[in-house]
């Protein structure tokens, strides 16, 4: 059962404080040290990672931005002492996703900075809270895309904290009402999360395998469990990048007979690499032709504009098209076609990563089955470069951060 709990008296009387002190929506965010070496900074990413294992307040040491679009630079970042509920993670691996860079370059708006992005941590626990029950030290566990909800809301009691009523809180970037603080991500020796949003990652995962898990393996897998995928659906996946690649060998895993469209004729030999039953070009007009009505379930993870209705053809009456992939400006490319989805009863659907239970559950059925994220290692030093080739599309699927190189 989850045991719902408010937020601590004394994170109510600090942003209470501030709020009387501030116009609305004018609530700064807790300054980081400046410069390159700003006094009161650990000398060191060692010495960070043993000032984060007394639980006390402490500075880590991080990778971000100082200007939306500039570069990443070495970033300096107060992380609060451990409350009654909270757990201190030593970060080991962070996953790169497409958010990181949209959010930094300034593509989703403004940011209050510094800015530091990551929300696909896997690491070790080093302190706990005086109440903390779920996690002990040198626990390995991971941290996804949501380190706060109200708990409390009919969405939250159902275990999707991502549609809480009152305002979930993001890992970066967001304000986090109830430590009256501004969230900071993982590409640092260290973070501080309470209890009920660190999940525990099975010893059956590679912990940098295991990271963008918490965020591209959970879109992945939520859309097929709501589908109720098992032995024998006919499984679609569109797109086999970061997010497609994980839906393959997760819609295998649950029994699937799986289609694989792009429209990448070097893809066509990868994407049967991960399991892929059969694959079809996506831009070939007669390919498309040939699969109509043939599939139960259509995982769309394509992030830029496309035909959804060459998508939907391929359903069988009374199927289901998740979208999972998010283009430019919501964009799919045209306007679906109503009268496709009556005369067939299909379904057009959205699914936004999953709750705390549910990334649980993935994580455990990975473990079981032996999925992992296909990934490529990056240094501190090399996280542009890496950008770079992640929006020109230049990765087999995913980049990870080792952490070990702040």
């Amino acid at each position: 059962m989850t045991v719902l709990r408010p937020p601590t008296p004394a994170a109510l009387q600090a942003l209470r404080q501030q709020l009387s002190q501030a116009p609305e929506g004018a609530v700064s965010a807790p300054k980081a040290p400046a410069g390159p070496n700003p006094e009161g900074a650990p000398a060191s990413a060692a010495e960070a990672r043993a000032a984060a294992a007394t639980g006390l307040a402490h500075t880590a040491v991080a990778r971000g931005v100082r200007t939306l679009g500039g570069a990443i630079e070495e970033i300096f970042l107060p992380r609060r002492a451990a409350g009654e509920h909270d757990v201190v993670i030593e970060v080991e691996f962070c996953g790169l996703c497409h958010s990181d860079v949209h959010a930094a370059r300034g593509e989703w708006g403004g940011r209050a900075l510094p800015f530091v992005t990551g929300h696909e941590m896997v690491g070790r626990v080093v302190a706990v809270g005086s109440a903390v029950s779920a996690h002990s030290v040198g626990d390995r566990v991971g941290v996804g895309c949501l380190v706060g909800s109200c708990r409390e809301c009919d969405a939250c009691r159902r275990g999707q904290e991502m549609f809480c009523e009152k305002g979930s809180v993001g890992t970066y970037g967001a304000w986090d009402r109830f430590h009256a603080e501004r969230t900071q991500g993982g590409y640092a020796t260290s973070i501080v999360v309470a209890e009920d949003f660190v999940l525990k990652v099975p010893d059956a995962l590679d912990p940098a395998a295991a990271a963008p898990l918490l965020c591209a393996g959970i879109t992945s897998y939520s859309p097929l469990r709501a589908a109720g995928v098992g032995e024998g659906t006919r499984v679609g996946v569109a797109g086999i990048g970061g997010l497609g690649h994980l839906a393959v060998k997760l819609a295998v895993a649950m029994g699937a007979e799986v289609t694989a469209f792009t429209t990448s004729q070097a893809k066509l030999e990868a994407a049967r690499a991960l399991g892929a039953h059969r694959t079809v070009l996506s831009n070939d007009p007669a390919a498309m032709a040939a699969e109509a009505g043939t599939l139960d379930v259509v995982i769309d993870a394509i992030s830029a504009p496309h035909d959804v209705n060459a998508l939907l053809k391929t359903l069988r009456p009374t199927g289901r098209l998740a979208q999972i992939g998010l283009p430019p400006g919501g964009d799919a490319g045209q306007a679906v076609d109503a009268a496709l989805l009556v005369r067939n009863g299909l379904s057009l659907v959205g699914s936004k990563i999953g709750g705390i239970p549910e990334t649980q559950e993935m994580l455990e059925f990975c473990a079981r089955h032996g999925v992992a994220t296909d990934i490529e290692t990056v240094d501190a030093q090399h996280l542009g470069e890496a950008w770079d080739r992640m929006v020109a599309g230049d990765v087999r699927y995913r980049f990870v951060l080792d952490n070990s190189t702040l």
